[in-house]
């Protein structure tokens, strides 16, 4: 068993990291500092050249090998931060060594169990004969994106101190507040340097993601006619919370919620509503993987909200359709060169590759629009967010290896990549 990969994962996913969309600062949690200076710390450690700045973005450079300083700059970025919507609080890591099948019940929370007989949970069966990572119950554990952490440090341990192909320069990124969807905000490209990136944040063995969601955000605010209420028919009372209601009644939920969808399917999802009788705001999220279809999902929304204040005299109802981050595909497809060697990695890893387009964004998202490709790496984890993940040691371990094969790939094809053209809108 990778033994280092391992200590590191289990000290990392002991701190504390968890997020806050609610912040103003950044990184969000004071918390987050705690292991991103351990980390930049470790790495100094490992030989790495490292800098973590005032925005808490842990950057270390690993100097191209010998005849190797021509390769295309390779960016390789996790994030420090896990998710708030489950406690990571007091993590208590357990390790099943040589998992041998069967219900894993975490001991603190004796009603958690993540049970492979559960189709939701079959995957676990994949870890036979491997040695899983659980929290205990009352946590998540942490792998995303911890996992993704420990991966990057112990693969530039191997490429400092230890046997491995001759690559071009790699440039390290950790980085806070991914969860609460502003990991890169302020992300310097120049300082960064590279001309291509990925992001070790995926899931499953062999999940490579090259596609996410485009992504537009929606806020529609009702201001009815406000009266006494002992009035209100005589005076002609509009209720904002009764439209609000109306508004949510109309939404396709049968055929385009989240919860009634998946794949490459898209959705409008109502997030929170506030206010009173006389306003009221409604704030959605607009998801597809294609652009076109994603602007139907906002024509279709201005429609309802036009034909509720058209019966509802009185009343008025505005729409506002913001621009949130785009599919990463539309670029990426223009030069598909950075995917292309992640999948001979994968193969030359004995690694089955598996297109995977994520139902959701990524850091690479906003890096891809903003002119750096970045598609996203498997990093084991599984069930994400909540207190049933896991990730088996030597599925993390194997993603080293496609790591270390990706670069090689980048030393013998790196010359072939020209960049790409922006094809979003």
């Amino acid at each position: 068993m990778p033994q280092k990969l391992l200590e590191r994962f289990l000290r990392y996913v002991q701190i504390d990291t968890t997020s806050d969309p609610d912040s103003t600062t950044y990184p969000s949690t004071a918390k987050q500092w705690d292991l991103l200076r351990l980390l930049a710390s470790e790495l100094r450690e490992i030989g790495a050249d490292v800098t973590l700045n005032a925005h808490g973005y842990v950057i270390a450079e690993v100097p191209a090998s010998v005849g190797c300083e021509d390769v295309p700059v390779v960016a390789l970025l996790a994030h420090a931060d896990t998710a708030p919507d489950f406690s990571g609080t007091d993590v208590k890591p357990i390790v099943h060594r040589n998992y041998q099948g069967g219900a894993l019940r975490l001991p603190d929370a004796t009603d958690q169990v993540i049970d492979p007989a559960d189709t939701r949970y079959a995957d676990l069966l994949t870890a036979v004969g491997k040695d899983v990572v659980t929290a205990s119950g009352k946590t998540l554990l942490g792998a995303d994106d911890k996992a993704g952490v420990a991966i990057l440090v112990t693969l530039v341990a191997r490429l400092l101190t230890g046997p491995a192909p001759a690559h071009g320069r790699i440039r390290i990124c950790i980085t806070p507040d991914e969860e609460v969807g502003r990991g890169v905000e302020h992300l310097d490209l120049d300082e960064l340097g590279a001309v291509v990136a990925y992001t070790i944040d995926g899931g499953a063995v062999g999940r490579i993601s090259w596609e996410t969601f485009s992504a537009d955000g929606a806020v529609v605010t009702i201001r009815g006619v406000a009266t006494h209420p002992g009035d209100a028919r005589r005076y002609g009372m509009v209720n904002a919370v009764h439209l609000a209601g109306k508004l949510l009644a109309f939404l396709p939920r049968e055929t385009a919620s989240p919860e009634a969808t998946d794949a490459r399917q898209g959705f409008i999802h109502p997030l929170r509503i506030s206010g009173n009788a006389a306003e009221c705001s409604v704030h959605l999220i607009l998801r597809d993987h294609d652009n076109a279809l994603l602007a139907g999902k906002g024509a279709a929304l201005r429609a309802i909200c036009g034909a509720l204040e058209a019966a509802h005299p009185g009343a008025r109802i505005e729409c506002a359709v913001t621009q949130q981050y785009r599919n990463m595909g539309y670029w990426l497809r223009d030069n598909m060169l950075a995917v292309e060697l992640l999948r001979e990695a994968c193969e030359g890893a004995g690694v089955v590759p598996v297109d995977d387009p994520v139902r959701g964004g990524t850091d690479g998202s906003r890096l891809t629009e903003r002119g750096l490709p970045t598609p996203n790496i498997f990093t084991g984890g599984h069930n994400a967010h909540g207190p049933l993940e896991w990730v088996a040691v030597q599925d993390m371990q194997a993603v080293v290896e496609v790591l270390l094969i990706l670069l090689g790939k980048w030393v013998e094809r790196g010359s072939e990549f020209g960049g790409y053209r922006s094809q979003a809108n």
